[in-house]
């Protein structure tokens, strides 16, 4: 069981009075509430929230309380313009209680869900109050008054997706320890919770025109059977949206658990699959590829020595040269690799790249000899990258190879063992975007190097490159390591 930080429980205890503040006009006596809508609304959240066992969208960091928006915000919204705050407020209550909390403890975790939600929903309902919403509504038949019942949507919107982001901001600070508010170098502020306003304000912008569409039904001389025109397809929307960020979210946990995998059998060479996935996206963006060969070409990068696994350990490890028949087996990678993960569909382009990426524009290479455009594109784009990382970082037997003369051996080998063109765009995209090698601490002395581009020093590239000095070492070391392709961190070539 997960234990939560005291200053997270303070928090929460802060949070909870609050939210009961919010709720309290409405169940004083005299208070005029419209019980039966409130009834509605808030049935329909509970509906909507339990078949749809969401998952929380995020967790604080440190594994402690989680952030959670709901799943379906536009009813929540839609009360928000339809009651009076705290009536609104009422109905988020009984669907964020009874929602699943799939992380333990999880009273602390359905307590600060409950409040919340029902302080962001009073909030929003107050601000669309104070600009008119019941009034712009309409009511007894009569037409909304458009466009000016946009406002109070909007601003109510925006409301939520503010007080969402500052509440989730204090949790995020309150459990890790991170101050809510920092100063960057130039003493400029920078909050918490800013990243997570930028990541939700056009989702709530969309929930909160469903929101006043819901809102405007309700209204309407048809009722608020009316409403479920709006909620129906906008809840299967969301369902569907929410399927494909778990997918996308899957694909990318098989990703990770692959690379660990190859990184904990081979320790000699960890951290070298991620850098050759931000080289290969350096190169295929500068050929121009869409964003989704971009993903797979990186995808293609980090998985290229996913076959590692099917080599012994003892000859991964091995200190000193390899044996003919050690080699041989160390050649096979490529094919155990692709063997892996030929079964796994979003790969696409990225399978032929693990299986293909040390075959030679001459023929020469493995596993079989293909030559020029018989080898796929994204083999030759992760040659290059797998090569490069190989020449420009500290492994056990060598040191990190300046960028300028990791490029000039590349350019050296260019139409015998590397195509050209591949060449080519990443010695154009370092010039622009420069390059940072991050060198595990279990290896010999860091070595990180960078090529002039005109550019503020420090600044970073779309791969996440920056700025640094370098050092040198053994021509023939590095000249070595490129011709081995840089697979592994070993006398051994062929990795």
């Amino acid at each position: 069981m997960t234990v939560t930080p005291r200053a997270a429980r303070v928090y929460v205890g802060c949070a909870v009075p609050v939210a009961a503040a919010c709720l309290l006009p409405a169940l004083l006596p005299g208070a005029r509430t419209p019980w039966n809508t409130v009834a509605m609304l808030a049935a329909l959240y509970t509906g909507c929230e339990l078949p749809a066992r969401c998952r929380l969208l995020g967790r604080a960091l440190g594994d402690s309380l989680p952030r959670s928006t709901g799943c379906f915000l536009p009813v929540l919204l839609a009360a928000a313009l339809l009651l009076p705050a705290s009536a609104a407020a009422l109905t988020a209550l009984p669907g964020a209680l009874l929602a699943r909390v799939e992380q333990r403890p999880a009273g602390p975790r359905r307590a600060w869900r409950a409040a919340r939600l029902v302080i962001a929903v009073g909030a929003a309902g107050l601000v669309a109050r104070v600009l008119g919403a019941d009034s712009a509504l309409g009511r007894g038949g009569h037409a909304p008054d458009f466009p000016s019942v946009l406002l109070p949507a909007c601003a109510s919107a925006l409301t939520f997706c503010l007080v969402t982001s500052a509440l989730d901001g204090g949790i995020r600070a309150a459990a890790t320890g991170v101050p809510a508010v920092t100063f960057k170098g130039d003493g400029a502020p920078r909050t918490a919770w800013r990243g997570l306003l930028g990541r939700t304000l056009a989702p709530h912008t969309v929930h909160g025109l469903a929101g006043l569409m819901t809102a405007v039904f309700w209204r309407s001389t048809y009722g608020p059977v009316a409403a479920l025109f709006v909620l129906v397809p906008m809840y299967l929307s969301c369902w569907v949206f929410a399927q494909y960020h778990r997918e996308r979210a899957a694909h990318q946990a098989t990703v990770r658990a692959l690379v660990q995998a190859v990184d904990l059998k081979d320790r000699y060479t960890r951290g070298h699959s991620e850098r050759v996935g931000r080289a290969s996206v350096l190169i295929a963006r500068e050929l121009g590829m869409g964003e989704e060969r971009l993903k797979i070409v990186r995808f293609a990068g980090i998985l290229h020595d996913v076959g590692k696994l099917g080599v012994p350990t003892r000859v991964l490890r091995k200190e000193g040269p390899l044996t003919p028949e050690e080699r041989r087996v160390i050649e096979l990678h490529p094919e155990y690799g692709h063997e892996m993960v030929r079964g796994i569909g979003f790969l696409g382009e990225a399978r032929s790249a693990i299986l293909h990426h040390h075959e030679r524009m001459d023929g020469s290479g493995y596993p079989y000899g293909l030559r020029g455009r018989q080898i796929p594109e994204f083999a030759r784009v992760v040659a290059v990258a797998d090569a490069f990382d190989a020449m420009t970082s500290t492994r056990s037997y060598s040191r990190a190879r300046p960028v300028r003369s990791a490029l000039a051996e590349l350019r050296r080998c260019s139409g015998s063992q590397f195509d050209p063109r591949m060449v080519r765009a990443l010695t154009r995209a370092l010039d622009r975007h420069g390059w940072q090698t991050v060198v595990p601490a279990d290896e010999a002395t860091p070595s990180v190097e960078s090529v002039p581009r005109p550019r503020p020093a420090g600044a970073t590239d779309p791969a996440g490159a920056t700025d640094s000095p370098g050092t040198t070492d053994p021509p023939g070391v590095a000249r070595r390591a490129a011709g081995d392709s840089g697979a592994l961190a070993r006398r051994r070539g062929g990795g």
